[in-house]
């Protein structure tokens, strides 16, 4: 359970220092073949690569991490714009919503079918919504359950779990409330836990489920009680842990007006479309979803690579003045991005000296609508590609770019072995500290 509990503790630090948005992606999985092509890009790098020791201070170690996870950002930002041929580069279809901030989608389909993606109308009757539970308020500062270990089990996803905490002299319901948010959250049981105060000035844990709507078997996504606990019972009454104050619902929507329901807010339809509902719609509104011309798709793609790429670029330039080889790094983006300046200025697309890039939406726009537009575009699809291959290089091996001291160098004429074991210094950089 300690071995368990480091990892969480490993994983929530990555994720919260490191990950751009918390999230991962699709892209992030990976067919066997490409995951061959991952290892033997580790052995060849490290067969005649030669022995360095690595700076082990914790800026350094930042430093690595984080280049490493933006590096994959930027990689799936290019990806999520292009279809699986690397000769389509940024010719990924783009949806337009009537109205985005109710319903948004993404076109999931297949990019050489021959048939028009369908227009739909879509109207929101209902969001999906998880269960809530609201516990008692009480005085902060007082405490009602004499001292002893007590325990509860929450039963969520159809896993029993066991909480158990300690109550001692001069805890108050604050203290051990806030402590049942923390022990709750961490335990990734996927219920989020949290103390709220209300207008008098009393405290309460609520409870809220990752997952929304209604299952099968059950009227809750999860219960809690103490009826059969190894422990003293008496907190869940004394909190009020298992008081639903608000129960788990489906959304309900229409699509061309036929009657829909979801467990979730994001739905697949036809393998065409995900839609994202983010709103009910108001009487008969309808929200209008298609997919946009070529032209519009591309211009759309262009400029989420752009915003993708100064993402990357701000984030190296942040080591600038404590890593002095992000130099390094900087100057290499921008001279892929100085090979294409001509020809992508007269599209619009711009290149500052800070190495961050502007776009002329006029100009684009413009060019856009022009007869050859799509042959204009081929040069950001090249220059698309270079960045992509830069960041697969970058996040195979970001301590290229790190203060290291180079111990040996491997004999040119001698048969080497590989190493591919140094790619494991990641995982000691995420561990830091925790182990």
């Amino acid at each position: 359970m300690a071995d368990i509990t480091a990892l969480n503790t490993v994983y929530n630090h990555y994720m919260t220092t490191y990950a751009q948005g918390g999230s991962n992606s699709k892209y992030d999985a990976h067919k066997k073949s490409e995951l061959k092509d991952v290892v033997n890009s580790i052995v060849k790098l490290n067969k005649d690569a030669p022995l360095f020791l690595i700076d082990n201070s914790p800026e350094t170690k930042e430093f690595a991490v984080s280049l490493k996870e933006s590096a994959r950002q930027l990689k799936n930002t290019i990806s999520s714009l292009s279809v699986e041929n690397g000769d389509e580069m940024l010719s990924k279809k783009t949806v337009s919503s009537s109205n985005d901030a109710l319903v948004s989608a993404a076109y999931i389909g297949n990019p050489k079918d021959s048939e028009s993606p369908p227009n739909i109308e879509v109207s929101v009757r209902q969001l999906a919504s998880g269960q809530i539970n609201t516990g008692r308020g009480m005085p902060p500062d007082e405490m009602g359950l004499p001292p002893d270990t007590y325990s509860f089990d929450i039963r969520s996803r159809d896993i029993d779990y066991e909480f158990q905490f300690n109550i001692n002299e001069g805890d108050t319901n604050k203290t051990i409330e806030e402590k049942l948010a923390r022990l709750i959250t961490r335990s990734n049981i996927g219920i989020h836990a949290e103390t709220v105060e209300d207008e008098n000035g009393n405290i309460s844990l609520s409870l809220k489920s990752d997952d929304t709507g209604v299952k099968a078997d059950s009227e809750y996504l999860f219960e809690v009680s103490d009826d059969k606990t190894s422990k003293r019972r008496g907190a869940v009454d004394y909190f009020g842990l298992s008081n639903v104050a608000k129960a788990p619902a489906d959304a309900e929507y229409t699509i061309n007006g036929e009657p829909m329901r979801s467990s979730t807010n994001s739905i697949d339809y036809g393998k065409v479309y995900e839609l994202n509902l983010k709103s009910v719609t108001e009487g008969d509104e309808t929200v209008a979803i298609g997919v946009k011309t070529d032209v519009e798709s591309l211009t759309d793609n262009i400029s989420h690579l752009i915003m993708g790429y100064n993402a990357f670029m701000q984030n190296a330039s942040r080591y600038l003045d404590s890593q002095p080889h992000s130099n390094a790094l900087v100057r290499e983006m921008s001279g892929l991005s100085a090979g294409f300046g001509s020809e992508l200025e007269s599209l619009g697309v711009n290149f500052g000296d800070d190495g961050q890039i502007t776009l002329d939406k006029n100009l684009i726009q413009q060019t856009a609508k022009e007869d050859d537009s799509l042959t204009r575009f081929d040069n950001v699809k090249k220059f698309a590609n270079n960045i992509l291959n830069k960041a697969n290089s970058i996040a195979l091996d970001p301590l290229q770019y790190t203060n290291k001291k180079i111990v040996a160098y491997k004999d040119p004429h001698a048969n080497n072995f590989a190493s591919p074991y140094i790619t494991s210094n990641y995982s000691g950089m995420m561990f830091s500290s925790y182990c």
